[in-house]
């Protein structure tokens, strides 16, 4: 059984990160979740919180874990810098929050971090004001790739974007399109597109879980002129059945998603995400410890109320 708990502070939400760990089979080190948790803990009672592995045939590397941050909580990016997470750069990935502040009403922040990684990420989510991929193209700072493939998107039904996270170890950038249509989500179309980015074909399996998908996002790097990544996402949702996804799972990793600590009654929330590479297609799961109330109208209205 799934233990129930209350995130009312950095200590019961750094227990049921531990925990999680745990279950996945991760060693968990204090010294790279601790500090984050207590640089981000404003409004830490209400965050969405998510841990995730990604899951191939071996065991997963690491368990990450994702907090949401209110915005008047101050400038994500200046509390990583204050508290020794990221350094500063003259790259343009430091400058590139700024910019997607100046341009988009931001509802949350999202921090990413690894329980043997530490910090990595920061995400803006502006839902209700959903920009479109050719005005973001135009931003400072963004990865001149995006510029490159604004075209294709556009011509592959990927128009309008929701939410963008900021590697900064990586320097990369994820996209994450919305507004997905019935035409974007067809299979020949999902085809093209592998096609037109030089990936992998995807089967028919995949074709179909795919197309569930509310949320595409793709990776760019300051680095490459190529799109490095493309991930399908459907919404999350209550319960979880292994012989749905398009990707075999160990046992362990089946485990840890249905015990990983939850702060709600019930089954799980699990969001399932395939992520496709030149090299090939990898599975990442995210139990849900507590929704954020906005990702929980996000979740709702994608259910129709049922969540």
């Amino acid at each position: 059984m799934s233990t129930r708990t209350a995130p009312t502070g950095i200590d019961r939400v750094y227990a049921a990160i531990e925990e999680a760990a745990r279950l996945a089979g991760v060693a968990c080190a204090p010294d790279k979740v601790r500090p984050v948790l207590a640089a981000y803990d404003q409004g830490l009672e209400q965050a969405g919180v998510v841990y995730s592995v990604s899951s191939t045939e071996h065991a997963p590397a690491d368990l990450d874990y994702t907090v949401t941050v209110p915005p008047d909580s101050g400038d994500p990016y200046a509390t990583a810098l204050a508290h020794g997470f990221l350094q500063a750069t003259d790259h343009p990935v430091g400058g590139l929050l700024a910019a997607l502040q100046e341009r988009c009403a931001i509802a949350e922040y999202l921090i990413d971090g690894g329980v043997l990684g530490g910090f990595s990420k920061i995400y803006a989510h502006f839902p209700q004001d959903v920009q479109p991929v050719t005005g973001l193209a135009e931003l400072p700072g963004m990865p001149p790739a995006l510029a490159g493939h604004a075209a294709l998107f556009e011509q592959h039904g990927l128009s309008h974007v929701a939410m963008t996270g900021i590697d900064y170890r990586r320097r990369t950038v994820n996209l994450y399109f919305t507004q997905l249509s019935a035409a974007c989500l067809a299979p020949h179309n999902i085809r093209a597109l592998h096609r037109a980015l030089a990936l992998p074909e995807p089967d028919e399996q995949m074709l179909a879980f795919a197309g569930r998908s509310f949320r595409i996002y793709t990776t760019l790097s300051w680095d490459s002129p190529g799109v490095g990544r493309i991930c399908y996402a459907p919404p999350p949702a209550r319960g979880f059945d292994p012989a749905a996804l398009p990707v075999a799972i160990t046992g362990q990793v089946e485990r840890f998603v249905r015990e990983a600590p939850r702060a709600y009654e019930g089954d799980p929330i699990v969001i399932a995400a395939v992520k496709w590479e030149s090299g090939g297609r990898y599975l990442n799961l995210g139990p849900y410890h507590q929704l954020s109330p906005l990702m929980r109208k996000v979740i709702s209205a994608v259910h129709n109320g049922r969540i």
